[in-house]
């Protein structure tokens, strides 16, 4: 946890995007009730916290410096998170958008006091808080407190099962969780202004992005920029989507949905691929002439239900008016799929990228049956409006590259 606790100052934040407004610091102390030496040290701390200047000082007031411009929509984005949060709360108790508080939300303007909330989210446990925070867990209560009596609504609920975030404590961490990673990323962002690229980019990787075109594209990236780490998340989408509204992935690479499911979302297509049934090299299917017994007979590893890949193969066989084969094992997990065809006579529909490497070697073969109406694009999912960090845009970018050759 060292590098939350290294994020800036949300109080000096909020001093930087208030100078920017109102373009001089004794403008800003009035708008912000504060004095001026308060503001200039804000500004000086956070300037010395990330090693820059954000402002050149002039007679007639503060103009912005290449590393202010950098950081500043950032700084606003952790800020207007705020404020929706704060909207929200009184959105459930009630009150009008009208009624928003008369005054800024400072109760969360405290960066630990937001990661506390987190953590508290996704561990449910007091005592596991404090000890990944270093703290006491008396200071980790108390921070809650003052969040609630802020929210003036309970956030979290102890249950037997832990503590288990309420309504408002459910509707309230999505907004939060971007807010820090926004500071998260301000520091990359600095970086790639210096002509440095480093930062961390996490990635959603669906089934169909796994075996060549995400390696090939992480190869690609981690060779050139030697301060770039990617992590990946091979949760079903689901999960992912969760993951991405909150900010915690960056993009998510597979197959893609369709708008409906994730209006909030876009998405870019990078190719499309249609189906095959893969089986083992000598499969009693993989010479004899196939009818619609054998196959609907078969023993069958299938995608998960509800999956795009499912609803594709199910339609394909009603289409060629057999019913849909019943699934003896629902995987999205590659090597689970391919152990499963290398030792045994099931088959499988997959993407024929999947499985190129076994198929090119001659240890499973495509049976000849056209799937029809089975093609799925391929490509990105981002969160609308998200500005990716430099990494991540990197990382998109081979991405793409690896998808206009493969």
């Amino acid at each position: 946890m060292k590098h939350e606790r290294e994020l800036c100052s949300l109080m000096q934040i909020r001093a930087f995007c208030q100078v920017v407004d109102q373009g001089s610091v004794s403008r800003a102390a009035d708008e912000l009730f504060r004095t001026q030496s308060a503001i200039t040290r804000a500004i000086r701390d956070l300037e010395e916290h990330l090693s820059v200047p954000l402002f050149e000082r002039h007679a007639n007031g503060m103009r912005l410096t290449d590393f202010g411009k950098c950081v500043l929509p950032r700084a606003r984005r952790a800020i207007a998170e705020l404020h929706e949060t704060a909207y929200l709360l009184a959105r459930l108790q009630g009150k009008t958008a009208q009624n928003r508080a008369p005054t800024e939300p400072l109760y969360l303007f405290n960066v630990r006091r937001l990661q506390i909330f987190v953590s508290l989210c996704k561990t449910r446990h007091m005592q596991t808080v404090a000890t990944l925070l270093g703290l006491s867990q008396p200071a980790v209560s108390a921070a809650l407190k003052v969040l609630e009596n802020g929210a003036n609504t309970s956030l979290l609920e102890r249950t037997p099962q832990g503590m288990i975030p309420s309504l408002a404590g459910q509707e309230i961490v999505p907004n939060i969780r971007r807010a820090l990673n926004e500071l998260r990323h301000i520091p990359a962002d600095i970086a790639a202004r210096q002509g440095v690229l480093v930062g961390t980019v996490q990635i959603g990787a669906l089934p169909l992005s796994r075996t060549r075109l995400l390696p090939q594209a992480i190869l690609a990236v981690t060779a050139r920029y030697g301060g770039i780490k990617i992590i990946t998340n091979e949760s079903a989408f689901a999960a992912l989507a969760s993951e991405l509204r909150s900010g915690e992935i960056d993009f998510i690479v597979g197959a893609l949905r369709t708008s409906d499911y994730a209006a909030d979302m876009v998405t870019e297509t990078l190719f499309t691929e249609e189906m095959v049934i893969v089986a083992r090299r000598g499969h009693p299917l993989s010479q004899a002439a196939l009818s619609p017994e054998a196959l609907r007979s078969a023993r069958w590893v299938l995608p998960r239900a509800e999956t795009p890949a499912r609803g594709l193969l199910e339609s394909s066989f009603m289409a060629m008016n057999i019913p849909a084969p019943d699934a003896v094992v629902e995987s999205g997990d590659l090597a689970m799929v391919r152990g499963l065809l290398l030792n045994s006579d099931m088959l499988a529909a997959v993407s024929a990228r999947q499985l190129q490497h076994e198929l090119d070697n001659g240890e499973l073969v495509s049976l000849n049956v056209e799937l029809a109406d089975t093609r799925r694009a391929i490509g990105i999912t981002l969160r609308a409006g998200s500005l990716l960090s430099p990494a991540a845009s990197a990382m998109v970018d081979a991405i793409r590259a690896q998808g206009g050759i493969s």
